[in-house]
């Protein structure tokens, strides 16, 4: 394996470890409504789990209202059900045709909480990327010590690593920034 292939193959793992703080932030629950946060829910659709996602239609009318309209109407029930066992705390409101969740304002006291949960997220997330450093840092030294590459390359590599790496947790700042706007100022 050569230096771009482990610096390729680290790119594509800490996209990933992104693309999974993105999707965590985007399950919290700010007050406001968003397709995001029921969109992962499994339902039992004649024995299968399937994905909220690939049943309906999902919509918001307004910040504080949500609109599921399941493609096929005898799936309410258990769409329903899914909803009341997940950790949204929202009772869904069904009539027959269209399921609605109506999001009321938070307390100054969730929003705060909410923001203390969204740094650990983030801390989680920057810890993996510093992992997934780690493992490419040891890869490359292996390299060097099973001389296929020189140490001047195994140095080049890693400076190529951090920048990654930097580049990763910046974007997770960001994310962080925004959502902790989000969660605080709504």
């Amino acid at each position: 394996m050569t230096t771009k292939e482990i610096l390729h193959s680290t790119e594509e793992k800490l996209k990933k470890a992104f693309e999974s703080v993105s999707r965590e932030f985007g399950e919290i629950r700010t007050g406001r409504a968003s397709p995001t946060l029921v969109e992962g829910l499994h339902i039992d659709y004649y024995g299968t789990p399937t994905l909220l996602k690939q049943l309906a239609s999902i919509s918001t009318s307004d910040a504080h209202l949500l609109v599921i309209q399941p493609w096929d109407v005898s799936a309410i029930v258990e769409i329903e059900k899914a909803i009341l066992k997940s950790n949204l705390g929202i009772n869904p409101s069904n009539d027959g045709k269209l399921i609605r969740l109506s999001f009321p304002q938070l307390s100054k006291d969730r929003r705060q909480e909410l923001a203390k949960e969204i740094h650990k997220m983030a801390e989680v997330g920057r810890i993996s990327l510093r992992t997934i450093r780690r493992d490419a840092k040891e890869h490359l030294e292996k390299l060097e010590k099973d001389k296929v590459v020189s140490e001047d390359d195994k140095f080049r590599a890693i400076d190529e690593l951090q920048k990654l790496v930097d580049k990763y947790i910046a974007k997770v700042e960001e994310l962080l920034k925004n959502k902790e706007k989000e969660v605080i100022e709504f």
